[in-house]
């Protein structure tokens, strides 16, 4: 065999190299999310109740169904409210912990642990523990009927206007400790010498993570606001375990109509999955441009 052929395919093997590494992981990927996902597409134009009968193309019928459907709606303004409410506590208090936890103090190392714990800790015990403390006759009612603030308690979980705000609180609990942690990465890469030289100036105290801690760390702000907006648009567990939507939808989520749609009509429950599909690819494109606005700025 010629040296130009022997080459070229050495050459050709060695570009075909990293791909044969990938495509276990490409055919598993395919098989597990690709296929479902376009599977999913296809059935959103279709109307699919009954499994045992093949789906019918009905077009665009879905998606006006979905545009009258006073439960998406609710659903959809829920998860708007979940963003509103969650992230912008989810983009400042765990800023502020982070911040606490990286004070050179004997047994810091104790906060950061606790701090962390409810992060590792699974959502379903989690749910259960807090609907225990948010029941009528639970810790939280009783430390309210002790201190006199109220006599009959708070109906948390069974009321229209408290159910959602009460499993928000479940969803930054376990979210603080996750965010504290990127932060705490970005505050210990901030070199002594410019809060030193800030000291210096006047800036002490508070106004120094004012004037220099805030503007150094505003990528990493910018990435904890996208995440976690991402994953409050994503919420489930907390609502399937807590309130399982009710009561009367105030709590039920999007994802949780999909999830509730499934079992009654598949095909619209993949036209409601299209739209969430829609919502979190915009908040991953953003989420990459904040990637390359941070790399670009280091």
């Amino acid at each position: 065999m010629p040296k130009w052929m022997l080459k070229d395919r050495s050459l050709l093997l060695q570009r075909l190299t990293p791909y044969l590494f990938l495509l276990p992981a490409l055919i598993v990927l395919s098989l597990t999310v690709f296929y479902p996902a376009l599977q999913a597409f296809y059935l959103s134009f279709t109307r699919y109740d009954d499994l045992y009968q093949p789906p019918v193309w009905i077009g665009l019928k879905n998606f006006w169904r979905l545009w009258s459907d006073r439960v998406f709606w609710e659903t959809f303004r829920n998860t708007i409210l979940y963003l509103v409410c969650v992230v912008p506590i989810l983009v400042t208090l765990p800023l502020g912990l982070a911040i606490l936890v990286n004070q050179k103090l004997r047994g810091i190392r104790w906060f950061r642990v606790a701090y962390y714990t409810p992060v590792v800790i699974s959502m379903v015990v989690a749910g259960i523990a807090w609907k225990w403390l948010y029941a009528d006759n639970g810790l939280l009612n009783q430390l309210l009927k002790l201190l006199g603030i109220s006599a009959d308690g708070i109906p948390w979980l069974t009321s229209p206007s408290w159910a959602i705000f009460s499993v928000m609180v479940v969803t930054v609990w376990k979210g603080l400790g996750y965010y504290m942690v990127i932060y705490l990465a970005g505050l210990q890469a901030i070199p002594e010498d410019l809060y030193e030289a800030a000291a210096i100036d006047g800036s002490d105290g508070i106004r120094k993570h004012w004037d220099i801690t805030v503007p150094l760390m505003r990528p990493y702000l910018l990435l904890v606001a996208v995440i976690s907006a991402i994953s409050a648009t994503k919420v489930f567990e907390e609502v399937y375990i807590m309130t399982q939507g009710g009561p009367r939808n105030s709590s039920k989520t999007i994802v949780y109509y999909i999830y509730e749609q499934f079992f009654e009509n598949l095909s619209y429950a993949c036209t409601i999955g299209l739209v969430m599909f829609l919502i979190i690819l915009g908040l991953s494109v953003l989420r990459l441009s904040v990637e390359r606005l941070t790399a670009k700025e280091n």
